[in-house]
């Protein structure tokens, strides 16, 4: 599995040479940082009313709640950043030096977006998109090996799924 992971890892990593679409990317993938994902939700937990202003809620409950496993896995299985491990990897300037089991920023915008998805089935077009936009770009900044965002994102969209259906009584558009 290690050996898949490592070749797939690679593969999305090889293409980091387009030094002109690095800034960019590195805007992209903090869309699941901290700073923007809990800006984003208390924003709209602020602004909206009535059913969105719930889902706003059921994000910010589901970002809170995905990061207590991150931060505990993360800690039980110390895995360390594939550009500290593999040769030939590419990085940006100033890496992340944690460890790199489960991705926390592919937790945090599938953990907020999952419950758009499911009150707002219209917004999967533009939420689902971004979401794997992070979660591939984790990796092609060299950040993380494929299985880190596959994992982060299953835990992301569970506990979405969880919190949404706990704040709209069962009740999903």
């Amino acid at each position: 599995m290690y050996v898949l992971d490592c070749k797939f890892f690679h593969y999305i990593n090889q293409f980091y040479d387009h030094k002109r679409l690095n800034a960019f990317f590195r805007s992209i993938t903090h869309l699941g940082g901290a700073a923007a994902t809990i800006s984003i939700v208390l924003l709209l937990i602020m602004i909206t009313k009535g059913t969105f202003q719930v889902t706003a809620i059921a994000s910010a409950i589901s970002l809170t709640v995905s990061h207590l496993p991150v931060a505990l896995v993360k800690k039980m299985y110390p895995r360390k950043r594939p550009y500290l491990v593999l040769e030939s990897s590419q990085v940006m300037d100033n890496p992340l030096t944690d460890c790199s089991f489960p991705s926390g920023h592919t937790t945090a915008i599938f953990s907020v977006v999952t419950p758009f998805i499911l009150m707002y089935p219209i917004l999967f077009i533009v939420l689902l998109p971004i979401g794997i936009m992070v979660a591939i770009l984790r990796v092609y900044l060299g950040l993380h090996y494929p299985s880190d965002v596959l994992v982060g994102s299953l835990l992301g969209s569970s506990t979405g799924i969880i919190c949404i259906h706990l704040l709209s009584g069962g009740f999903v558009y």
